[in-house]
């Protein structure tokens, strides 16, 4: 990194919070005049896996030449997906790409300014806190944190640095999801009453690996370090390729796909965490040795913790032995919905004439009305670079540069992670799941939740 480029970050460092404006708040040429903009960016990649190949992968090359980015490394601690690596990278940028066996090497060797983040579910959190201890802004994908442990640290570590670091909700880069949050906060849409979320997929071998489990050995990858602060046990291929089926190494479905919905809810409402979880399920379909349900249903309360009087219920129904693959969220007030599947407003369900008429009130109907231009969520996970993501690592790219706050800033990571393991604590306690505000602690009945 340039010297030019390290006065700029430490002058120019912002602190404050709130929503940046995302790809379309620069222009090239207002772009060109930023201080610092002639600088190379150099980026890394940690963790060389599908989500990075389908979806970073592509988002980056959208943008890159414009941004003045480079991807200068792959750090994989498989051999396979090291090489594999850097030599797609290669193929694409028209350089070498340095593979490198870990972190360690990737960092001490002063390769890059920034970092993909996608490894395994319980490692993205212990992975920021290395990238930003190493001086690299980061691109880190959710679920941010599976214990709050884990949580708690990467915050704090986070905090303490002027890092750029985006987490990986991309729906906070998408303009129908921003036309939403801006109509909801504006008050026009009235108090939100009940989110209904829905995550379904038919789809037998989502998160398998059958091809890559006879490719993998021991000897080929670094198991030890792949555990991190999990607790120690013999190789396993199966947790090591297929990780979101098994506890303590993802939560399956709350992790995966429940941090994406639930973090629009903490963006609308304002609110950073529910009162409290309640969750059923179980392996119904798939049984095939996972431990994580291929099925939930778990009950939010939301509200502020001073006023337990006041609040709404949010359900978050997965299943994934049937489903159509078209993720929904639907916001109800009174006066009607405002539904994410058709990116809507309308009176729908709301307060009518007669019935206000009956009890002396006034009704209350929303307005018809269409969202922003619409960026589809789709549930497959070759996604090909879409949209939303697109928009998503453009912003972390101009955040880069300007230094200012990115869409999915950490807080919205640590509040979503909240939100995933105190679904989790429900799941493997069966108890009324609670937030202690003084300690940060997930509360399963009268005991702290630890894995």
């Amino acid at each position: 990194m340039s010297e030019s480029r390290r006065d700029f970050i430490r002058k120019t460092a912002i602190t404050t919070t709130g929503m940046y404006l995302g790809a379309s708040a620069f222009s090239a040429s207002s772009y060109r005049k930023i201080i610092g903009a002639n600088d190379r960016v150099r980026v890394g990649v940690v963790g060389f896996s599908d989500r990075h190949r389908s979806s970073h992968m592509p988002c980056f090359m959208n943008h890159y030449k414009e941004m003045n980015f480079d991807l200068v490394a792959v750090s994989d601690i498989w051999r396979k997906r090291r090489e594999d690596g850097a030599a797609m990278w290669k193929e694409k940028m028209g350089h070498d790409v340095i593979a490198c066996q870990n972190n360690e090497e990737l960092y001490n060797k002063k390769l890059v300014d920034a970092v993909f983040i996608s490894t395994a579910d319980f490692q993205h959190a212990l992975h920021a806190i290395e990238a930003v201890k190493a001086g690299c802004d980061a691109y880190v994908e959710k679920p941010f944190a599976e214990t709050m442990e884990d949580n708690r640290a990467a915050l704090k570590a986070i905090k303490a640095t002027d890092r750029v670091v985006q987490i990986g909700s991309q729906r906070r880069s998408g303009q129908n999801y921003t036309a939403a949050n801006d109509f909801i906060r504006s008050g026009k849409f009235g108090q939100i009453t009940m989110v209904e979320l829905t995550w379904n997929v038919n789809q037998p071998g989502r998160w398998r690996r059958p091809a890559l489990l006879n490719q993998l050995k021991e000897e080929d990858t670094d198991w030890k370090r792949y555990l991190m602060n999990r607790p120690f046990e013999k190789f396993d291929v199966r947790k090591y390729l297929e990780f979101r089926l098994f506890w303590p190494y993802s939560s399956g479905l709350p992790g995966q796909w429940m941090s994406h919905q639930i973090d629009t809810v903490h963006w609308f409402s304002g609110l950073q965490h529910p009162r409290s979880v309640v969750a059923n399920g179980g392996i119904y379909m798939w049984k095939d040795g996972r431990k994580n349900w291929d099925t939930i249903t778990a009950v939010f309360e939301y509200g502020p913790v001073n006023d337990p009087a006041t609040g709404f219920q949010v359900t978050f129904a997965s299943r994934m032995h049937n489903g159509d693959e078209k993720p929904s969220e639907i916001y109800y007030s009174n006066g009607g919905e405002l539904n994410l599947i058709t990116n809507k407003v309308s009176p729908a369900g709301g307060l009518t004439k007669r019935f206000a008429d009956e009890m002396k009130m006034q009704p209350n109907l929303l307005p018809e009305m269409s969202l922003a231009e619409a960026a589809p969520v789709v549930a497959s996970a070759n996604t090909g670079g879409d949209k939303l993501t697109s928009n998503h690592v453009r912003n972390w790219m101009e955040c880069i540069r300007s230094r200012k706050q990115p869409n999915a800033p950490v807080e919205a990571g640590y509040s979503h992670s909240i939100a995933t393991i105190m679904t989790n604590a429900a799941v493997h306690t069966g108890e009324k799941v609670t937030f202690d505000e003084k300690t940060q602690e997930v509360m399963a009945g009268n005991k702290v939740f630890k894995f």
